[in-house]
């Protein structure tokens, strides 16, 4: 495999969608995308269910998650109770978010921005000694909603923080879909100084339509991992201006049509994209939907309109 895409649609996807799903539906959700061949997935968050009731029973789905001998699953935990109750769900891998600006931690968890610094340090720390497999997302990276463009310095200098602290992947997070290739070489260049590029991952959002031409740009970097949302489900809900999850589809398709090997065929992804599609109740699809489902009608005899 030569790009690993992981999903994060039962995570970030599901947490900013008006109808809260079942555990059963979620675990629908989960068992589809593991048969299309998604290998890592953000299965859910460890958070209170009063601020993300989208996430309330993560408990509950955590243990019955298909495959878990060959699928690594991820939870999103925000603190050091969120971090026990995910390892105590079976969680392997935990995922902390560190947004890189003072502003954006205030307005998003009321807390400082070293206080949240110091925090995921903590987890990290206790994760690696733990044997558990610690993610640190550097949240805000390329530009905050409330202080404009991030210098690619503070993003190389915090990456190096959650690295000393024992971080398997540092990841690096547009929030709001501001990044442009020329912002993504400037910010991998001074981070890559810091923190060796396999354990270096990017998260974009499609916001302003510039996901898969960064997602290149960072390949071209030696990037080879990216998070994407099946259909482009979700976006941050408490970031202003974060929606538009960079759609699983489109990356598998533009990283095939590269020549590149994830371990997935984007035919495989459309009848995932209409599940998701039938149990959100939302209109889902990429850019690259409308050609994969009439292909996908003209070669697996299955439904090939241009929904």
């Amino acid at each position: 495999m030569d790009i690993r895409i992981n999903e994060v649609g039962l995570r970030d996807g599901l947490q900013s969608q008006g109808k809260t799903l079942t555990v059963d539906e979620r675990l629908a959700l989960a068992e589809a995308l593991a048969g299309a061949g998604l290998r890592y997935m953000e299965a859910g968050s460890f958070v209170s269910p009063k601020a993300v009731p989208q996430m309330a029973g993560t408990e509950d789905l955590f243990p019955r998650l298909p495959s878990p001998e060959r699928i690594q699953y991820a939870a999103l935990v925000p603190n050091m109770k969120g971090y026990e109750r995910a390892v105590a769900a079976g969680a392997r891998t935990v995922n902390v978010v560190l947004s890189v600006t003072e502003t954006m931690n205030q307005k998003n968890i009321n807390m400082s921005l070293a206080r949240t610094a110091e925090v995921c340090e903590q987890i990290v720390a206790r994760a690696a000694g733990e044997g558990v497999n610690a993610q640190a997302y550097l949240a805000v990276a390329f530009e905050c909603p409330f202080e404009g463009p991030v210098a690619p310095e503070v993003v190389a200098r915090y990456g190096a923080l959650m690295r000393d602290a024992g971080a398997g992947k540092v990841i690096v997070a547009d929030t709001i879909g501001a990044a442009d290739p020329a912002k993504v070489d400037a910010v991998l260049e001074r981070l890559l100084e810091q923190v060796d590029v396999a354990r270096v991952s990017c998260h974009f959002h499609d916001t302003r339509g510039m996901a898969l031409a960064n997602i290149h740009a960072a390949v071209l970097a030696g990037v080879r991992e990216f998070d994407a949302s099946i259909g482009g489900l979700g976006g941050c809900p408490f970031s202003p201006g974060a929606s538009g999850n960079v759609a699983t589809e489109d990356v598998a398709l533009m990283l095939q049509s590269m020549g590149l090997d994830t371990g997935i065929d984007p035919l495989d992804l459309v009848p995932v994209v209409r599940e998701a599609e039938r149990l959100t109740g939302t209109a889902l699809g990429g850019k690259s939907f409308r050609w994969l489902s009439r292909q996908y009608g003209k070669t697996r005899g299955g439904q090939g309109d241009d929904q």
